[in-house]
């Protein structure tokens, strides 16, 4: 018989990635004109990769952003955040000891982020934490990536988890979304990157700390679901 399984996002949800994004994007910025973003902001510009992340503070700066441009500063924004991996970024409160909690009781764990993988592996292993994940998925991982639901399911499959029986764990509607397409139930913690709350997005439940994701949590939320 197949594990049960919790599948965790990255970002926002595992580790507090934010202070070393935001580095990159002033990095890949600088000489652009544009002012640099405070950390206090970091909600308006950090999540969904740093594409994303380039176009929006060019449009809270109301600039064009032309195409060769943007490839240019995204160039320059990934050579900068993967030479200082994993910099500042550190697990949410909790973490550790959630993570002990559900391998104690038989649980596979895996991550399924947007994140590219070797960005997600080198963040997990320089925490020193990639002995407790069954599975690290990225965005390029498998041909198609959050929200597609396949790319949770293919997390679960190569973790060697249940699908049955199987955990999201996340901060964004993205996360959400995936969950409920794949038919998973989803926990959404209300301290990552978006700038709406979690609740606008109906998870199975919402966390506002680690100490929260408790096996009696899991363990109904799988049983709801089956």
């Amino acid at each position: 018989m197949k594990r049960p399984v919790i599948v965790f996002d990255l970002d926002g949800t595992l580790i507090d990635t934010a202070p070393d994004l935001l580095d990159s994007l002033n990095h890949c910025l600088s000489g652009t004109g544009l002012p640099v973003v405070d950390q206090s902001d970091f909600k308006r510009f950090v999540g969904m990769g740093g594409r994303v992340m380039i176009e929006r503070a060019h449009a809270a700066a109301q600039r064009e952003l032309a195409e060769a441009e943007h490839e240019r500063l995204l160039q320059l924004f990934v050579e900068h955040y993967s030479s200082g991996i994993p910099g500042k970024s550190r697990p949410y409160p909790g973490v550790p000891e959630a993570i002990a909690r559900f391998e104690k009781a038989g649980y596979a764990l895996a991550i399924c982020t947007n994140k590219y993988e070797a960005h997600s592996v080198a963040l997990i292993e320089g925490l020193g934490l990639a002995r407790h994940f069954a599975a690290i998925a990225g965005q390029d991982t498998f041909p198609f990536r959050k929200p597609d639901p396949r790319h949770l399911l293919e997390t679960i499959e190569l973790s060697g988890g249940d699908p049955a029986r199987a955990l999201m764990v996340g901060d964004s509607q993205t996360d959400i979304t995936t969950a409920k397409a794949a038919g998973i139930p989803v926990v959404a913690v209300d301290f990552g990157y978006t700038d709406r709350h979690v609740r606008e997005f109906e998870p199975s439940a919402i966390i506002s700390h680690f100490d929260e994701l408790t096996l009696d949590l899991a363990e109904r939320l799988l049983a709801a679901a089956q």
